[in-house]
C-alpha cells in the first residue's frame, strides 16, 4: 500500500514539474514567442489524444495572425534540420516528453 501511494505522489510530481512548456530554442520577438507558446500548450491540451489536429490548430491559427507558410511538427522523438525566416522558429517541449516545433518559410 504504501509503494503504491509512493508511485502515485511521484507521478503527481512528474506530471506538474513537465506540465509548464520549456523553450529548447527561438528566435522569435518576445511578443511572438509568448503568443505561439500559449498557443502551443493551448492546441496540445485540447487534442491531447491527436498530435496531428493539435498542430494543424497551431498551423491555420499562426497562418491567420502571423501569415503564411507556416509549418508545425508535433510528436516524441524525432529530429529535424529545417530552412526558416529568420525571427519565425520555435522549438519547446511540453508535459515531459513531447516537442512542438513551429517555423516560417516562404
Amino acid at each position: 500500500m504504501a509503494e503504491t501511494t509512493e508511485s502515485k505522489k511521484e507521478e503527481a510530481d512528474y506530471k506538474r514539474l513537465h506540465s509548464f512548456p520549456l523553450i529548447r530554442h527561438t528566435d522569435m520577438p518576445e511578443e511572438m514567442r509568448v503568443e505561439t507558446m500559449e498557443l502551443c500548450v493551448t492546441a496540445c491540451e485540447k487534442f491531447a489524444t491527436n498530435n496531428e489536429n493539435a498542430a494543424k490548430m497551431i498551423k491555420e491559427t499562426m497562418d491567420k495572425k502571423f501569415g503564411s507558410s507556416w509549418h508545425v511538427v508535433i510528436g516524441e522523438g524525432f529530429g529535424f534540420e529545417v530552412t526558416h525566416e529568420v525571427k519565425n522558429l520555435l522549438y519547446m517541449f511540453f508535459g515531459g516528453s513531447l516537442a512542438v516545433c513551429v517555423w516560417k518559410c516562404a
